[in-house]
């Protein structure tokens, strides 16, 4: 993970769950923050409906970006 991950950042996974039904680089949508520094995301389809559920390390996550990020070193 390269950026600090907080709540209803939109991530994917940068590891498999075949646990859950989940491959490396599906998106879902941070939605808590949990005490062990791990985050609650959830995993929906087009509809909004949410089908899987996840608590996560940071290590696991890869912030998705919209916009241009900084190339000074500072945080965008």
């Amino acid at each position: 993970m390269n950026a600090a991950v907080k709540l209803f950042d939109v991530v994917a996974l940068e590891r498999a769950l075949p646990e859950k039904g989940l491959e490396r680089g599906q998106v879902g949508t941070v939605v808590e923050k949990l005490s062990d520094g791990h985050f609650e995301v959830e995993f929906s389809d087009d509809a909004g409906r949410a089908y899987a559920f996840a608590a996560l390390a940071p290590q696991d996550l890869l912030k998705l970006r919209y916009e241009p990020g900084r190339t000074d070193g500072a945080p965008a």
